[in-house]
């Protein structure tokens, strides 16, 4: 289901608890709201009224990828970004990584997959978003 997005602060400034298995719908949702949005390249569950720490980000061939508990494990090519958010209306001036190896969990056959990943340039970028939202960090 197509979700509006949340905008209010004190939400979003909230870190999100883990995600279980049960959470299919909120990655179900979180799906098809980011790919009901022109120019979105990544949501958190909590920009969708969610407390639990899932993403969803397209990749460089705009499919959809959803990350269950993502965590930053490795992080190379330090540089400063300005990045806009489809929850706030001012940008955000941080540091973001090119490189980045991102533990995570996936859902398969209805049981979560504990996963790592390397990702780089945009993709890294968009997903590092995705987990300072989830930690309640306003970006």
């Amino acid at each position: 289901m197509i979700k509006e997005l949340i905008k209010d602060e004190s939400i979003l400034s909230q870190a999100c608890t883990p995600a279980t298995a049960d959470d299919a719908q909120v990655a179900d949702d979180l799906v098809e709201t980011l790919t009901s949005m022109e120019g979105a390249a990544c949501l958190a569950a909590n920009q969708i009224g969610s407390t639990t720490c899932i993403i969803a980000y397209l990749d460089d061939d705009d499919q959809p990828h959803v990350m269950y508990n993502p965590r930053l494990l490795q992080a190379l090519g330090a540089f400063k970004a300005v990045e806009g958010c489809l929850s706030l209306e001012a940008e955000s001036k941080v540091t973001r990584y090119d490189r980045v190896k991102i533990a995570y969990d996936e859902l398969v056959d209805g049981e979560l997959v504990a996963r790592k990943k390397d990702f780089t340039g945009w993709t890294a970028q968009i997903i590092q978003h995705g987990i300072d939202h989830c930690k309640g960090k306003l970006v």
